[in-house]
């Protein structure tokens, strides 16, 4: 009897000592993951030394592709008829489609839930034209060269001659967008004004194109 006393005795103290220990011991809270970093855009004057124009502009475009290519972008410019969400480029979620004029369907037009502006408590992206890119401007899957030259096409532009082009790149709100995405979202590397700025030089360099 004696024996089975201690036990219960010892019993009870380490499970005392192990509701202590658990109680004053520092708890561990889970930190979020910060966003991946944006990057940055090298500056025109970075690329003053290439004296041959095509291999300056084929350089320059390079470097815009880290804009054009990133998911901000490409998100908005799907292959298929749906956009795309998120830096890892998931389906949207819910099913949504691009409808006759990619303001999405008349059931369920993309204004339902984007709003004018971002909103942020519920991580909701919005601007004033939210809407997809036409089919013509798909950039999801295709390599640098292909969009490139489907940029300088005016047939699959939305009719842009070279002017507007550097324009609506440089200076369109919706494109502008993609710099202040809202929370949980990674932001295009560098500015629009820098991307505008690479974009004016390609151009000033005879918009020669990357290998396709």
């Amino acid at each position: 009897m004696r024996a089975l006393q201690t036990i219960a005795i010892a019993g009870a103290i380490v499970a005392g000592v192990t509701s202590f220990a658990l109680l004053s011991a520092p708890r561990i809270v889970a930190q979020p993951v910060p966003p991946a970093s944006s990057g940055e855009l090298r500056p025109v004057s970075s690329f003053a030394g290439i004296t041959d124009p095509r291999a300056r502009a084929v350089a320059l475009f390079q470097e815009a592709g880290k804009v054009l290519q990133h998911p901000r972008c490409v998100n908005c410019h799907p292959r298929g008829d749906s956009p795309r969400q998120t830096d890892r480029m998931r389906p949207h979620q819910p099913l949504v489609v691009r409808g006759a004029d990619g303001h999405g369907a008349s059931t369920l037009p993309c204004n339902t839930c984007h709003g004018p502006a971002n909103f942020d408590p519920a991580r909701v992206p919005g601007h004033p034209e939210w809407q997809l890119a036409p089919i013509s401007m798909t950039w999801e899957g295709r390599s640098l060269g292909q969009i490139c030259e489907q940029i300088k096409d005016r047939e699959r532009n939305g009719g842009r001659n070279m002017a507007d082009l550097l324009h609506h790149l440089g200076e369109d709100t919706l494109v502008g967008w993609a710099w202040a995405p809202g929370s949980g979202r990674t932001p295009a590397p560098g500015t629009q004004a820098v991307f505008g700025e690479i974009m004016r030089a390609w151009a000033e360099a005879g918009a020669y194109c990357p290998a396709l």
